[in-house]
């Protein structure tokens, strides 16, 4: 059996359901028999694959879809036909002619019987226990147990008692509930590439933990709590805040990077108290970054809620009305020309869209957003040039990737999965070039220097599927220009003509959204040439620690959380978080999706858009909408990428790109990464360093690097 799997396993693709790799040629059918039914399925199936794909309900603990098969908990056994004894359904590969039978007698008897080993010494926690009303235990000791328990304790020995795991401040560990399933381990191992789970012991005396006592801290260790069937694994920050029947649930869009990972946010009397991924095949399949899960205290430290005034060094609380008028008293003195706005790294579209606009109309065009691209003469007109040029999901099928100057291990912890998915299932070799860093795959570093890029073309000469990925910080240096000449000449001259491998790795969830509603890069360098008199932030704080606004400069904030460009505002007018204003958002491959309100804005805040929406009235100026339904319409008219939601949507003009290059004349020069280790992935912006629980796990992971296991 293993041997057969194992087989399986080497050099395949990934199905959309299934974890089971298969070669992507073509499969024949093979004809079975499930409950008397005849179906047709392919033969690399198990029977469990096939019976979920039939939609017959088989339970099981151990098995899931994106991990490799175990086979440990002996739930899902099932009747063969011509076996004597029941088989288990997720590592039996189909036959021809095989006869499935899920619902007979000695079927139902040896699932009640697995059922009732595994209660034997499960505790009864239920009414403390996190878990409780999502438990996949409780579900199915429910349908497929039985409603007594035989279980006696003659001999007063008690129930099994195991001690529990210190893995960090975010997982908290109740091993005593644990049911060996090994889902964590294999998380961590496939996944996560840090072989820290694992077990010890046989039978009765089987612990699942660390070898050594280490913290399992990862960039998407909390996936593993809702891998856990039970109640052995959960989140520190939710612990004993709420059950799952009184949560209310939102479909949301997560913004702390620009891989555009879907989540649910869970929140009840309108506060925001877990975040949870949503299955989305082609972008996060059921993951999601230990920041978008756990940054969401931050939506309550330094909250904006009612407009404020600059008084001397004080910021007085005004009415909307009294504060409005003084931000219009801004605008109106200076020349046009002397307005500016910069966008922050969390803007929705309609906030973009209804600013720029509105600058516009006062005659100006200056509309920046923090990063920036100063290495084409197409500027953003072309949307190859600042995106991911291929569907995420294709990266599986990459057979050599190249990283110049970034580590997306930490910079898109979602996008850095697929990578790791390729490396495990796809043979693929990776190479750097730039700072050595933490990475969870073997990589073959080229240099750090410039200079190492001309050994591009001869490590990936021969690949039939090759990535380039290049940092989007790197983009904003002087050697942007001559890395992307370098890297449009080599990716020219390789031979992959329905195969893009040209792709730029962005950081911001607003990034792709701006350029598209035509927001222009590099603030830092126009604040310096134009030396605004008026100054809208649209919640960006990150420019303002690198750039002082002189006391000629009047700064309107419009943002939910006081930092540093809230410190520097003459007006405050405050916004929404993503969790309450929702909205649309492109992620790096420019896929547009929408992200729901979950949750109304604290105080008197209130929506950005809407807030420059009344700018604009005060200010004399008509915008054509009104309501979302109006500003929809508008989105459409400036970009019909903004209304097409949901759908990967192919570059086009990418060759165009190779004659507007600045190819720059610098001679040489370093690459630098801002993030090289995973202490310096928790805390990396100024949303995350507000949040109490990211400053515990980056200081987690500080002392585990400097401990005798801080090399992973």
């Amino acid at each position: 059996m293993m041997k057969l799997f194992s087989k399986i396993l080497r050099g395949y693709k990934i199905f959309k359901h299934d974890s089971i790799l298969v070669r992507g040629q073509a499969t024949q059918e093979v004809d079975i028999f499930i409950n008397g039914k005849p179906v047709k399925v392919p033969s690399y199936f198990t029977a469990l694959q096939a019976l979920r794909r039939e939609k017959v309900t088989v339970p099981s603990f151990c098995y899931h879809e994106r991990l490799s098969i175990a086979g440990n908990c002996r739930m899902c056994l099932i009747e063969l036909e011509g076996m004597p004894k029941p088989q288990i359904a997720c590592a039996m590969p189909v036959s021809k002619n095989m006869k499935i039978r899920t619902n007979s007698q000695m079927t139902l008897k040896a699932q009640e019987g697995v059922l009732e080993f595994l209660l034997i010494n499960h505790p009864l926690d239920c009414p403390i226990c996190d878990q409780g009303g999502e438990c996949d235990l409780q579900d199915l000791s429910m349908r497929f147990g039985n409603d007594r328990s035989r279980f006696t304790d003659l001999h007063f020995q008690g129930k099994r008692a195991s001690e529990n795991k210190d893995l960090g401040p975010l997982i908290r560990t109740e091993m005593t509930r644990c049911i060996h399933c090994t889902r964590c381990i294999r998380f961590a191992s496939q996944v996560c590439g840090m072989d820290v789970l694992g077990t010890t012991g046989r039978g009765n005396d089987m612990l699942v933990g660390t070898y050594v006592d280490k913290m399992f801290l990862s960039e998407l260790s909390g996936n593993i709590i809702d891998l856990c069937p039970v109640g052995a694994l959960t989140a520190i920050p939710y612990m004993f805040k709420a059950r799952p029947w009184e949560v209310k649930r939102t479909n949301s869009i997560d913004v702390t990077d620009a891989t555009g990972t879907n989540i649910e946010v869970n929140h009840r009397f309108d506060r925001v108290l877990r975040v949870l991924p949503r299955e989305h095949d082609e972008i996060n399949q059921e993951w999601v970054s230990d920041k978008g899960r756990w940054a969401i205290d931050s939506l309550e430290m330094q909250r904006l809620v009612t407009p404020m005034q600059r008084v001397g060094a004080n910021l007085c609380p005004l009415d909307w009305d009294t504060a409005l008028k003084i931000a219009v008293d801004l605008i109106k003195s200076p020349c046009p020309s002397n307005i500016m706005a910069i966008a922050g790294p969390h803007c929705n579209v309609e906030t973009l869209v209804t600013a720029k606009d509105f600058l516009n109309m006062l005659g100006s065009e200056h509309t920046y957003v923090e990063r920036g691209l100063y290495y084409t003469a197409s500027g953003v007109d072309i949307r190859a040039g600042y995106s991911l040029n291929i569907n995420m999901k294709d990266i599986s099928k990459a057979d050599k990737i190249l990283l110049v100057g970034t580590n997306p291990r930490f910079e898109a912890p979602v996008l850095n999965a697929w990578i790791r998915q390729a490396y495990l299932g796809n043979d693929c070799d990776i190479y750097v070039i730039g700072p050595k860093c933490e990475f969870n795959y073997y990589v073959n570093y080229l240099g750090n220097d410039i200079q190492a890029l001309a050994m591009v073309h001869d490590v990936l000469c021969g690949a039939k599927r090759p990535l380039i990925f290049v940092g989007v910080s790197q983009l904003e240096t002087s050697l942007g220009g001559q890395i992307m000449s370098i890297l449009s000449r080599v990716a020219s001259s390789l031979s992959c003509s329905d195969w893009a491998v040209l792709h730029v790795l962005t950081r911001e969830a607003s990034f792709a959204g701006a350029l598209e509603a035509g927001w222009k890069p590099g603030a830092l360098a126009a604040l310096q040439q134009c030396n605004p008199a008026v100054l809208i932030s649209l919640g960006a704080d990150e420019i303002f620690y690198d750039w002082c606004p002189p006391p000629t400069c009047n700064l309107i904030y419009i943002g939910f959380q006081g930092d540093r460009g809230a410190e520097y505002a003459t007006v405050i007018l405050p916004g929404s978080a993503y969790t309450e204003a929702g909205g649309i958002y492109l992620n790096m491959e420019c896929r547009s999706q929408y992200a729901m309100p979950a949750v109304t804005p604290p105080g008197d805040a209130r929506r950005d858009w809407k807030i420059v929406r009344v700018l604009a009235e005060y200010a004399g100026i008509k915008l054509l909408y009104n309501d979302q339904e109006s500003l929809n319409s508008r989105l459409g008219q400036i970009s019909p990428n903004f209304i097409c939601l949901g759908n990967y949507q192919p570059k086009l003009f990418a060759e165009l790109i190779v004659d507007l290059l600045h190819p720059g004349c610098c001679p040489g020069g370093s690459m630098d990464v801002d993030m090289k280790r995973l202490c310096e992935y928790y805390c990396s912006d100024v949303f995350t360093y507000n949040s109490k629980t990211m400053i515990k796990a980056q200081k987690a992971a500080g002392e585990l690097l400097s401990s005798d296991y801080g090399i992973i």
